[in-house]
């Protein structure tokens, strides 16, 4: 083969191999689940790409893949009861990403939008909340608690992110104040008790006085007859 031609069957397989490259840049897949972000020379568009097939601008636009569905991250905070005690609270998130947010999100908060967006905020809901009670109502009363930074945190974060639910997993307190409380309880349950064993014979005896002033007047109506 001449040297002329072995040059136009190297360009040739070039030009097929650029074409081929081509074809395969032109195309994306959104998975099921997500929403895809197109970003053309660093320009990102205002409209997400739906899940499945679609075309592309080779080389130039590339489609980024976010997750809509529903998220579970674990999150641990530290905070404070009105009474000065530190506690420890672990939890895990449930969360998802709007496909509406989808855009901004990524042009605006680029990287994991739980760590930038939600992590912090619901942190600071859950100081908040906690260092208006006591350590001993923090840990009588989790349902309250979560209730009350679940509201906290979703106002904060608004509709960017859909917050769907806080787990409270645990809550530690320092070992001495865990045993006074734990005692105090057991003090009051023992107080109950007391309290409803004496309401019981109280009320044992007025049912006793009644028996026998029924009995007593049972006993003058037959002495009559």
């Amino acid at each position: 083969m001449s040297p002329q031609g072995l040059i136009r069957l190297i360009g040739a397989g070039i030009a097929v191999f650029v074409l081929i490259l081509a074809l395969s840049q032109s195309t994306y897949v959104v998975d099921p689940g997500h929403r895809g972000v197109r970003v053309t020379l660093g320009k990102v568009s205002d409209i997400y790409e739906q899940e499945g097939f679609g075309f592309k601008l080779p080389f130039i636009s590339r489609v980024e893949p976010m997750l809509v569905r529903q998220q579970k991250q674990q999150l641990e905070a530290v905070c404070y009861s009105s009474d000065l005690q530190q506690v420890r609270i672990k939890l895990s998130v449930l969360y998802r990403v709007p496909q509406e947010s989808v855009v901004r999100i990524y042009r605006d908060y680029y990287g994991d939008p739980f760590q930038s967006l939600i992590a912090p905020r619901v942190q600071e809901a859950l100081k908040e909340v906690t260092a208006t009670r006591s350590a001993e109502h923090i840990v009588q009363q989790r349902e309250e608690i979560k209730a009350g930074s679940l509201e906290a945190a979703r106002l904060k974060i608004t509709e960017l992110l859909r917050l769907e639910d806080l787990v409270m997993e645990d809550i530690a307190l320092s070992p001495e104040l865990e045993a006074a409380i734990e005692l105090k309880m057991v003090q009051e349950q023992e107080a109950n008790k007391a309290i409803f064993e004496q309401e019981k014979a109280q009320i044992d005896a007025q049912i006793a006085v009644v028996r026998a002033k029924g009995e007593a007047e049972s006993i003058r109506i037959r002495g009559q007859a």
